[in-house]
């Protein structure tokens, strides 16, 4: 049964927002664990849309690309160049 993408895309979020605090970046298999009954195409389609409406962005090394909430990525650079300057 196909999940619809409207929940698909809450629980994702959801998910992240909770695991954000302990991981800011996060794999696709990761996101996958945000509802266990979706299939990986449906979880493939939710996180896209999530990318295309700014709620999620990507973040690549050029080998792996991990996803992450909006921002969360340059709060995390901001930190850790805080913490450098100590």
């Amino acid at each position: 049964m196909a999940a619809d993408i409207e929940e698909l895309k809450k629980k994702i979020l959801d998910f992240m927002a909770k695991k954000s605090k302990f991981k800011p970046k996060m794999y696709f298999k990761d996101l996958c664990k945000a509802d266990e009954n979706a299939k990986l195409r449906e979880i493939k389609k939710a996180a896209s849309a999530l990318v295309q409406e700014e709620k999620v962005e990507y973040w690549s090394s050029g080998s792996t690309t991990l996803y992450s909430l909006k921002g969360a990525s340059a709060k995390e650079t901001a930190t850790f160049h805080e913490e450098e300057k100590e």
